[in-house]
C-alpha cells in the first residue's frame, strides 16, 4: 500500500518489476555455476585425467577471473551495454559448458571449460553492476537481489538428489507409502561408474540454464556503457580501478579480501572430507548422503543474512559489518579444531557461512559501488573479484590439498586440529587488519563522487 493509502499504481508496479528481473538474473547466474561445481572434483579423475590435468581444469576458473579483470570487464565498462555482454557471454559460455557433458578426453574438455570460465566469470561482476545501476538504494536493495543467486545455487543442487538415483534399486525395494518411497530414494544413490556416468548431466543442466539466461538478458533494463568523458582519467577502465589502490583503505580491503578468500576456499576444500571422516580418525563421521545437505545449511543461512544486510549496514556501518564477517571464519574453524566430536555443534556452526559471505563479500561489492567512480565500477567489481574468484582460489587450491594430504597427514591420519588452526589464525589476522588499518572516509567523494555512504 503506497503512503497515501490508495491502490498500487501501474507506475509503482513498473518500478518494482526491474528488481524482480534483477532477482531472476541472479538466480540463473549462480545456478549455472552451482550445477557443475560440487561434483567436478570426483568426476574428472573418473575420466582418467591425471592430477596435473585435473588441476589445470579446476584452475581455469580462477585464471579466467584474473584475465577477466583486464579484458572482459572493459567491454562492460566502456564499449557495450552490460546486458548485451551478459547475453553474448551466456550464449557462447553456455554452449561450451554444455559440450563438457559430451566429451571425455582431456584437451577438448579443458578447452571447453576454459572457454566457459573465460566468458562466465566476468558476468559475476557484470550482473552486480547491472543490479547496482537499476536500484535506488543499493545498501538496502542489493542484498535482496543478490539473495536470488544463493537461491539459484541451492535450487539447482537438490534436483540431483533424484537425478543421481539407482531407480532399479528403488523399485526392487518395493517401498510402501510416500515416506517409505522417499526413504528408498535417498538410500539408493548411484555408485561407482554409474554415478560418474550420470554426472555428465550436471554440465548439460548448467549449459541449458546458461542459454536461458542468454535469452533472459535481452529483457533486462538497458545498462549503457560509461564513456571516458563521464569522469574517467584513464583510457582503460581496469587501469583506473587499479589506481584507486593508492588509497590506503582500498589497498587494505583488497588484502583482507585475498586472505578471506583463501580462508573461504579452505572451508570448501576441507569441510566435506572432515564431515565424512570417521570419529576414530578425528572427523565427524556424518553419513555420506548427508554431507551436502549439512553444508547447504550455510547457503540457507546466507539467504537469511542477506535479508538483514541492508539494515545491518545502516546500523553498524562498513567496518564493523566486515569485522563480524571475518570473525565468523575464526569461530567456525575454532569449533572445527577444538570440538570435532560434537557433531551437533559442527552442524550448527554451518550457519556462520551466511554471516561470513554476506557480512564480508557482499558488503565489499556494495562498498565498491559506493566508493568507486561510476565509469569504472564494473572493473572495480572485477578488481575485487580477482581476489575472491581468482588469486584467492588459486592460492587455496594450490596449498590446501598438500596441507591435508601431506603436511598434516601421518600414516593416513589427518591432524585436523592443527590443520584448521591455520585458517583460524588467518581469519583472525584479516579481522585485526580491518580493526586497525581499515578507515574509509565518511565522504565517498574521496573516490567516487557526491553519493553518501555509511562508514
Amino acid at each position: 500500500m503506497p503512503p497515501g493509502g490508495g491502490a498500487t499504481t501501474p507506475l509503482a508496479a513498473m518500478n518494482r518489476s526491474p528488481r524482480f528481473r534483477l532477482f531472476l538474473m541472479m538466480v540463473l547466474e549462480l545456478a549455472i555455476w552451482g550445477a557443475w561445481l560440487p561434483l567436478i572434483f570426483s568426476y574428472l579423475p573418473s575420466l582418467g585425467f591425471s592430477a596435473t590435468q585435473v588441476s589445470m581444469i579446476l584452475n581455469a576458473f580462477p585464471v579466467a577471473a584474473i584475465i577477466g579483470l583486464f579484458f572482459s570487464n572493459e567491454f562492460a565498462d566502456r564499449n557495450f551495454a552490460a546486458e548485451k555482454v551478459l547475453a553474448f557471454s551466456s550464449l557462447v559460455g553456455g554452449l561450451a559448458i554444455l559440450g563438457c557433458g559430451f566429451v571425455t578426453t582431456f584437451w577438448p574438455f579443458f578447452c571447453l571449460m576454459f572457454l566457459h570460465c573465460l566468458l562466465y566469470v566476468p558476468t559475476i561482476s557484470i550482473t552486480n553492476s547491472i543490479a547496482f545501476a537499476h536500484v535506488k538504494d543499493p545498501q538496502r536493495e542489493f542484498g535482496l537481489i543478490r539473495m536470488g543467486g544463493t537461491i539459484g545455487w541451492i535450487a539447482v543442487a537438490w534436483p540431483f538428489t533424484f537425478i543421481l538415483v539407482d531407480w532399479a534399486a528403488v523399485n526392487a525395494a518395493h517401498p510402501q507409502g510416500m515416506v517409505a518411497w522417499f526413504g528408498a530414494v535417498f538410500a539408493s544413490g548411484l555408485k561407482g561408474a554409474d554415478l560418474q556416468a550420470a554426472t555428465r548431466w550436471t554440465y548439460i543442466v548448467s549449459g541449458t540454464i546458461s542459454l536461458v539466461l542468454a535469452l533472459f538478458s535481452l529483457t533486462l533494463p538497458h545498462t549503457p556503457p560509461k564513456k571516458k568523458a563521464e569522469g574517467a582519467a584513464e583510457s582503460l577502465a581496469w587501469l583506473g580501478a587499479i589506481r584507486l589502490l593508492k588509497h590506503p583503505f582500498v589497498l587494505v580491503l583488497w588484502i583482507v579480501t585475498f586472505v578471506d578468500s583463501v580462508v573461504l576456499n579452505a572451508y570448501f576444500n576441507w569441510t566435506g572430507t572432515f564431515l565424512g571422516t570417521a570419529r576414530s580418525a578425528g572427523g565427524v563421521e556424518i553419513p555420506g548422503n548427508w554431507i551436502m545437505p549439512v553444508m547447504s545449511i550455510g547457503q540457507v543461512a546466507e539467504i537469511l543474512t542477506m535479508l538483514v544486510l541492508g539494515v545491518t549496514l545502516k546500523k553498524l556501518g562498513w567496518r564493523l559489518t566486515m569485522i563480524i564477517g571475518t570473525l565468523g571464519h575464526v569461530v567456525r574453524f575454532g569449533v572445527y579444531a577444538f570440538f570435532p566430536q560434537s557433531w551437533h555443534l559442527i552442524v550448527a556452526v554451518q550457519i556462520l557461512h551466511g554471516i561470513c559471505y554476506a557480512f564480508f563479500f557482499a558488503t565489499v561489492y556494495i562498498f565498491v559501488d559506493a566508493y568507486f567512480p561510476k565509469d569504472v565500477r564494473a572493473s572495480a567489481q572485477g578488481l575485487f573479484n580477482v581476489m575472491v574468484l581468482g588469486i584467492g582460489v588459486l592460492a587455496a587450491n594450490s596449498i590446501c590439498p598438500h596441507l591435508i594430504q601431506v603436511t598434516y597427514n601421518q600414516n593416513g591420519m589427518t591432524d585436523f586440529k592443527h590443520l584448521f588452526l591455520l585458517p583460524c589464525y588467518a581469519g583472525l589476522f584479516a579481522m585485526l587488519l580491518l580493526v586497525f588499518a581499515f578507515h574509509p572516509p565518511k565522504d565517498t567523494a574521496a573516490t567516487a563522487g557526491p553519493a553518501g555512504a555509511p562508514h
